[in-house]
C-alpha cells in the first residue's frame, strides 16, 4: 500500500474553521486554494488569518500561497488539488450538493474530506459514485486549528486505506497534528466523551450546588486533581456557550443509540435552560457562570453566578489541593460529587471500545489533545486504581464497563504498563504503544 502525495490543497468554506485549516496548510508551505460562496467571503477569511492578537499565520508571507475564489466562478481551481477539504456549514444537503459539484472537477486520485463534527460520513456518501466513496474520509480538526493538536481521521466503509495513511502522514509531518483514528459514529471520539462529561456535569453540578458547593468550587475540584484545564466545567461551558451546548444536545438526541447512557443528560437542567432563554450564554454575551468587571481604578475582578439565587458575587479564588485518588474516594459532599461525575464519564468511555475506536490509546489521546486533559480516561483509571474503581462500582450496584471487565479478567492490573510502553488491547493482550 503506497501513500498518496499531498502537496496542493483546496479548502471549501472560509469561516473560522476553514480559514484555520487553509492557514495551517499555507504555513506548512503548501499551495492552497480557499473558496467560499463568493470571492469576497473567501478573501475576508484570508484577511482574518492575519488579524487580531492571535493571527492564524505566524509568517505573513505564507498568505501569498493562498488563492481565493467563489464556488460559482472558481470551483475549477480545485482541479489541481491533491487534497480537497470541505469545511462549510453543518448541513447534510449543503455538503452533498458541494461534493456532487466537486466530483465533476476534481482530478483522479485526489483525496476529499469533510470537517464535519456531527454528520455521519455514510449519510454524506449515500448515493455518491463508487470512486468518490473510495477517496473520501472525515478530517475533524479542533478549533482553533493553529492551537489545538487533535485531528480525528475517520474513514467510511469503502475508503481506501491509503487515503487514511496519506492524511495521517501529512497531518503529522507537515501540519504538526496529533492524529487519532476514529469510527463513523456520532461525534467521533473527543466530542462524544467530552460532551457527555459537560452535559452530565451540568446535571451533577446542579445537585452539588444544592448541597452548598459553589460553581467556583466545582471547577476547582475538577481542575488540578483530575487534570482538567483551569477553565473547569463551568468555565468551559462559558467558553463554548449555552446556545452551542443546546445544539450539541439536540444533535446527540437525533443520533445517539437508543440505549446510550448519554441520553440521560440531553435536556439542559432548569437553571441552564433559564439562562439560555434569557441570553446569559457565556463569554460571547459578557457572562454566563462567570463575568469580568472593571473597577474604578482600572483593575478587573471576577464574579461568579449563583444559580440558586440568580445573583452575582465576587469569586473568592476557590482551590483544592487533594490528588485525584484521594478526592475521588473521599467520603464527603465534594468527594461524592467528583466520584459521581468522573466515574460515570470513565465508565462511559470504557463502554465505547470498540464502538468508537479500536483501542484505548486513540481515546486517551483524543481527550488529551482535543480537550487538554492531562490524562485520558484510561490513564485516569490507572491513577485511581482500576480494581478499586470496580469494587466501588459493585458496592453501588453499578455495572462494570466492558474494558474494565476485560482488564479484571486479564493478566494485568493496569491499562498501561508502568513504563508506558504498552497498553491493553481489546483481546486482553498487551501491545506496544503506537507512534504519536
Amino acid at each position: 500500500m503506497s501513500e498518496r502525495n499531498i502537496q496542493t490543497i483546496a479548502v471549501l468554506g472560509a469561516g473560522t474553521m476553514g480559514a484555520g485549516i487553509a492557514a495551517a496548510c499555507a504555513q506548512a508551505g503548501c499551495e492552497t486554494v480557499l473558496l467560499d460562496v463568493s470571492d469576497e467571503l473567501a478573501q475576508r477569511g484570508k484577511d482574518n488569518m492575519l488579524a487580531g492578537r492571535a493571527p492564524m499565520l505566524d509568517d505573513p508571507k505564507s498568505a501569498e500561497l493562498i488563492t481565493t475564489g467563489g464556488f460559482d466562478d472558481s470551483l475549477d481551481l480545485v482541479s489541481n488539488a491533491d487534497w480537497i477539504c470541505e469545511a462549510i456549514v453543518e448541513d447534510l444537503e449543503a455538503k452533498r450538493s458541494i461534493f456532487a459539484r466537486l466530483e465533476k472537477v476534481r482530478k483522479p486520485g485526489s483525496i476529499i474530506t469533510t470537517n464535519t463534527s456531527g454528520i455521519p460520513l455514510r449519510s454524506i456518501c449515500d448515493g455518491m459514485p463508487g470512486q468518490f466513496r473510495q477517496d473520501v474520509a472525515v478530517t475533524h480538526f479542533f478549533n482553533p486549528v493553529k492551537v489545538m493538536r487533535l485531528l480525528e481521521v475517520v474513514p467510511g466503509e469503502e475508503t481506501d486505506p491509503d487515503v487514511v495513511t496519506s492524511l495521517a502522514s501529512f497531518a503529522r509531518d507537515r501540519l504538526g497534528k496529533g492524529v487519532v483514528y476514529a469510527k463513523d459514529t456520532v461525534n467521533f471520539i473527543g466530542n462524544r466523551i467530552g460532551c457527555f462529561w459537560m452535559l452530565a456535569g451540568l446535571h451533577k453540578g446542579g445537585d452539588a450546588q444544592q448541597q452548598g458547593i459553589s460553581v467556583e468550587k466545582i471547577d476547582a475540584l475538577l481542575g488540578a486533581a483530575m487534570g482538567i484545564p483551569s477553565t473547569g466545567l463551568y468555565g468551559l461551558i462559558d467558553l463554548v456557550g449555552l446556545d452551542v451546548m443546546s445544539l450539541v444536545a439536540a444533535n446527540l438526541d437525533n443520533n445517539l443509540p437508543a440505549a446510550d447512557a448519554g441520553r440521560a443528560y440531553l435536556k439542559l437542567p432548569v437553571v441552564e435552560q433559564s439562562m439560555l432563554e434569557s441570553g446569559q450564554l457565556g463569554r460571547k454575551t459578557g457572562g454566563g457562570f462567570y463575568r469580568m468587571l472593571k473597577n474604578e481604578d482600572g483593575s478587573r475582578r471576577k464574579q461568579m453566578f449563583e444559580p440558586s439565587t440568580s445573583t452575582w458575587a465576587d469569586a473568592g479564588g476557590a482551590s483544592s489541593d487533594r490528588d485525584a485518588r484521594t478526592l475521588a474516594f473521599e467520603s464527603s459532599g465534594e468527594g461524592n460529587f467528583v466520584w459521581s461525575l468522573v466515574s460515570e464519564t470513565l465508565c462511559y468511555a470504557a463502554d465505547l471500545v470498540p464502538e468508537i475506536s479500536n483501542d484505548i490509546v486513540n481515546i486517551d489521546r483524543a481527550m488529551r489533545w482535543g480537550f487538554n486533559w492531562k490524562k485520558g480516561p484510561f490513564e485516569l483509571l490507572d491513577e485511581l486504581g482500576p480494581k478499586d474503581v470496580a469494587d466501588r462500582l459493585r458496592s453501588e450496584g453499578r455495572p462494570i464497563p466492558k474494558m474494565l471487565t476485560l482488564l479484571l479478567s486479564s493478566d494485568t492490573d493496569r491499562f498501561y504498563s508502568e513504563s508506558g510502553s504498552s497498553y491493553l488491547g481489546i483481546d486482553g493482550a498487551m501491545y506496544a504503544m503506537p507512534e504519536e
